[in-house]
């Protein structure tokens, strides 16, 4: 009898081409391609095909020398024919990722790396050494970078093809971030998160549709963005904001959790579906703005604590009636704290009219954290459930309420009651 081994062997020197090919173009993991390399000489000739290889965080863990896991990365790499998505997320040197590019550069789409130099002692030397070898790859259509220290402006020519680039968790500045954007003049998608550094920005990328930028620092950093495709926009940690063009813009969030929203400019809203406003302060100025500009909002979530320039005030009176009136299309609407509280004044319906209704609303969130007026906040529940015909979902979340007083209980008890009277449309949290 031959040793059940040897059949294993044969069977797999025996599969067709197609079902080898197949195998081999859905390994990305490095170990799992260095393993096939061990299965049989067939096997091993067959994973130059390799298009795409991923090397985590542990993969040279047990050697300790970067030069050693740089040479490995080498050897591998420049066994494909043609690679276009390498991931590096272990270690590397300046000096192995030039040889890598060497290689591979004209034939790479995407390349992530985590360049893991921002507290490296040689993080001021070694930094744009690596920003200046990911230029190499010009054929690149994505690219993701990992922990970037961009104090200098990186040797990079033009990306033509760059579709989206993610810098997550970079020290920069001004211009060096500009000299970074004007080599991807054809982007699609931009993602910057925690980028440390930020104070003026002006973004001009004509093809730009999805971006999202998270300025990590004091909250005080400006904007301005010139995308006339932009269809979402997503920013964190400004206080001025301009983008100009905004025809086609869907979904836009502008929250600040360090700093006070001080002016808003967008010229155009009427294809806004989505908008998310966050901050502990906002300008009322440029808040009663954005809202009188998105009357066609779909969906509106909104956390402000407080307005004022400078000072921190509490929200003026907003009238329920022409709020609803202001926005016929709302179909969802998560609403917090002192923006309800705003909603909730004892005038707040005095101005209602025979047939009024709110047309489309279908799910309120409502985030309550204080007792006071507590009899106009419970009118607003019950006229939210009496006007709003389609609505499907009221859920009330109760959030920090502390009061010594028997106002709370009594709110509460209040909320308890009218969630009974209307079971099962409002749910309590």
């Amino acid at each position: 009898m031959r040793p059940r081994f040897r059949d294993s062997y044969t069977n797999m020197e025996s599969l067709p081409d197609a079902i080898l090919q197949y195998i081999l173009s859905n390994l990305t993991e490095a170990k799992d391609v260095a393993a096939c390399n061990c299965v049989s000489k067939r096997w091993k000739e067959s994973t130059d095909s390799v298009k795409r290889v991923n090397f985590p965080r542990n993969s040279f863990e047990s050697i300790p020398e970067t030069d050693d896991s740089d040479a490995i990365v080498l050897k591998m790499v420049s066994s494909f024919r043609r690679l276009e998505e390498l991931v590096v997320l272990s270690p590397f040197s300046s000096k192995g990722l030039a040889s890598w590019m060497s290689h591979v550069s004209q034939s790479l789409r995407l390349l992530e790396l985590r360049m893991d130099n921002l507290a490296s002692e040689e993080a001021i030397k070694e930094g744009p050494l690596k920003l200046d070898c990911v230029g190499l790859a010009k054929s690149l259509e994505t690219l993701k970078l990992w922990g970037v220290l961009m104090l200098s402006i990186p040797k990079w020519d033009t990306f033509p093809n760059l579709r989206s680039l993610e810098i997550v968790g970079a020290r920069l500045d001004d211009s060096t971030l500009c000299s970074a954007l004007r080599a991807c003049p054809n982007l699609s998608n931009l993602l910057l998160l925690a980028c440390e550094g930020v104070k003026s920005i002006s973004i001009k990328l004509p093809n730009l549709e999805h971006c999202k930028l998270d300025f990590y620092g004091q909250g005080n950093s400006l904007l301005s963005l010139t995308s006339p495709r932009i269809v979402s926009l997503d920013v964190q940690g400004c206080s001025w904001i301009s983008v100009p063009e905004t025809r086609f813009l869907k979904s836009l969030s502008i929250a600040n959790i360090a700093g006070r929203v001080y002016m808003v400019d967008f010229r155009n809203l009427s294809s806004l579906e989505a908008l998310s406003i966050r901050a502990v302060q906002w300008c009322w100025d440029a808040l009663s703005i954005m809202l009188q500009q998105a009357r066609d909002v779909k969906h509106l979530f909104m956390k402000v604590e407080f307005t004022g320039n400078d000072t921190l005030q509490p929200f003026p009176e907003i009238d329920f009636v022409e709020f609803f009136n202001n926005h016929p299309k709302l179909q969802k609407f998560d609403i917090h704290g002192a923006m309800f509280a705003a909603l909730c004044q004892k005038n707040s319906l005095k101005k209602l009219e025979t047939g009024f209704a709110i047309p489309c609303l279908e799910e309120v969130v409502i985030t309550v954290r204080s007792p006071l007026n507590a009899e106009q906040k419970m009118n607003t529940l019950e006229s939210l459930v009496k006007y709003a015909k389609g609505l499907k979902r009221m859920v009330i979340r109760v959030l920090q309420m502390k009061s010594n007083h028997s106002s709370a209980d009594d709110f509460c008890d209040d909320i308890c009651k009218f969630r009974y009277m209307n079971m099962p449309l409002v749910q309590i949290e």
